[in-house]
C-alpha cells in the first residue's frame, strides 16, 4: 500500500520560510512524478511546483521565484523550500505521486502566514 506524508506546515510570518517534505513509502517503483498542491478558494487543486523526469520543474504562476522544488529520488522524497511568505499563501499544501497509474494524495500540511 503507497502512502504519501506530508510535513514541515506551520505557523510563519509574513516574509518567513518553511521547507516542506514528502515521503511516499510503500509497494513503488522510481517515481517519476512528485508535486505540491494547494487548494483554490473554489476549492480546486492548483499547482505550487512539481517535479518530473524529462520535463524538469514547473511552478505555479504565483509562486514567483519564492519556491524552490527538489527531490532525493533514492528516498522517494520531495522538498519545497518556500520563502517570502504573504498571507495569501495561506493554506494547506498537498503531495501528489502517481504510481503505476494511480494517484496517492498525502493528506496535506496546514501553512499558516500570520504576524
Amino acid at each position: 500500500q503507497v502512502q504519501v506524508v506530508e510535513s514541515g506546515g506551520g505557523l510563519v510570518q509574513p516574509g518567513g520560510s518553511l521547507l516542506l517534505s514528502c515521503a511516499v513509502s510503500g509497494n513503488t517503483e522510481s517515481i517519476y512524478f512528485m508535486g505540491w498542491y494547494r487548494r483554490t478558494p473554489a476549492d480546486r487543486y492548483e499547482i505550487v511546483a512539481t517535479m518530473s523526469r524529462g520535463e524538469g520543474e514547473l511552478y505555479g504562476n504565483f509562486v514567483k521565484g519564492r519556491f524552490t522544488i527538489s527531490r532525493n529520488s533514492r528516498l522517494n522524497e520531495v522538498y519545497m523550500q518556500m520563502n517570502n511568505f504573504t498571507a495569501e499563501d495561506t493554506d494547506i499544501y498537498s503531495c501528489r505521486a502517481p504510481v503505476e497509474g494511480k494517484d496517492y494524495w498525502g493528506q496535506g500540511t496546514q501553512v499558516t502566514v500570520s504576524s
